[in-house]
């Protein structure tokens, strides 16, 4: 995957764990939904729920300097979907419609973080368990590959969140997310040669991070363990 990065070619949707897949054919499935939500029918939200919610996360979770925070960001961009359903529309996808609203509400979540918690002590260590990539199923994969497939998911995703934002969430709308650059561009609220350009350097960007990880930081690396 990491290679594939340096060769500026767009990650396929299941090469990094966790990440949304393809509801292709959803058009006239999108409709029937809205209707259902704007007639406030329970199927409908557990429906647009069970559809949209990990997606969602695996996006705001990319966009936010903190992903354990992702969780209630990810609530406030449903409670918004509910009470903006009848405000819709239909200019764009519902899928473009909600993944804009996430994006606002990663970034207004990153502006308020800035002002209010970067003041605030904390009295708890971070809390041991399992994170929500732990929990996503795998193939028959030996555990070497294993191994090696977690380290190159690390490696990504942390070369990801050291780039600017701007750049970072461009990147993950199109190589991540795959989408294309129209609906980027009605997302992120940009002409498209902004969103061009943003995705460029973005990719720019992310392999020369990757390629000063992968000199500095070896993919797998054995420990040796005494013999008792």
């Amino acid at each position: 995957m990491a290679e594939q990065l340096l060769k500026d070619e767009p990650l396929a949707g299941d090469e990094i764990a966790g990440l949304p897949q393809d509801f292709g054919g959803a058009e006239s499935g999108d409709e029937c939904l809205l209707a259902g939500l704007r007639s406030g029918e329970e199927c409908a939200y557990e429906s647009l729920i069970q559809r949209f919610q990990q997606p969602v996360f695996n996006l705001v979770s990319r966009l936010m300097k903190d992903p354990s925070e992702s969780c209630d960001v990810v609530q406030e961009v449903f409670i918004k979907v509910f009470r903006k359903v009848g405000a819709f529309r239909s200019q764009s996808s519902l899928k473009t419609w909600i993944y804009r609203i996430a994006v606002n509400e990663a970034h207004n979540y990153c502006r308020w973080y800035g002002r209010h918690r970067r003041q605030e002590v904390g009295l708890d260590g971070p809390e041991d368990g399992l994170g929500y990539r732990d929990t996503l199923s795998g193939g028959e994969l030996s555990p070497f590959d294993c191994a090696l497939e977690h380290e190159n998911h690390v490696l990504i995703e942390e070369s990801l969140a050291s780039l600017s934002p701007v750049f970072r969430e461009a990147v993950v709308l199109r190589d991540i997310e795959d989408l294309n650059y129209e609906e980027i561009a009605d997302i992120l609220q940009l002409p498209l040669g902004t969103v061009k350009s943003r995705i460029l350097r973005g990719r720019e960007a992310l392999r020369r991070e990757l390629e000063r990880r992968m000199v500095l930081e070896p993919a797998f690396r054995l420990t040796p363990q005494t013999v008792e």
